[in-house]
């Protein structure tokens, strides 16, 4: 045979033996990551580790979903929106000493506190807000303004 032809197919023999080796040493040190800790390596137990282990983390992803949606449901219950509103409801008073303060939930439910100044004294109010609007009494149209503050659009 030609010598040319015996070199072309040992090449071609040798170049498939380097690539099967490199896939199978590629093989072994994947293997070895998996067995990597376990005194028993074998594939069984090492498919069994990896079983049990996603099952846990499966366990613990639920767990923390659930208890993100709790919080999540929880800080609906929080003041998260707040208007504040100055102005003057007398004439006979100089500046803006009055004001209004809305403090409102994530389901726009809370209070709505009047601070009113006069010479006489300041007076203090509260109203109840459930879902946007006065429970009992009548809003006046600075707390209408403060309320529209606190939800903005």
């Amino acid at each position: 045979m030609d010598s040319n032809f015996l070199l072309l197919v040992f090449s071609i023999i040798f170049l498939w033996l380097f690539i099967i080796s490199y896939f199978l040493w590629k093989a072994l040190v994947h293997y070895n990551k998996l067995g990597k800790g376990l005194t028993d390596k074998n594939f069984k137990t090492i498919m069994e580790n990896l079983l049990k282990d996603t099952q846990a983390g499966k366990k613990d992803i639920n767990y923390l979903k659930s208890y993100c949606d709790k919080i999540q449901r929880d800080g609906l219950l929080h003041i998260q929106k707040i208007g504040l509103v100055r102005f003057n409801p007398f004439k006979d008073t100089g500046g803006d000493q009055s004001f209004i303060l809305s403090l409102i939930d994530g389901n726009d439910t809370g209070v709505i506190i009047s601070g009113l100044y006069a010479r006489s004294g300041t007076r203090w109010y509260a109203k109840k807000v459930v879902n946007g609007k006065s429970a009992e009494h009548a809003l006046s149209d600075e707390e209408k303004r403060a309320l529209r503050e606190a939800k903005p659009s």
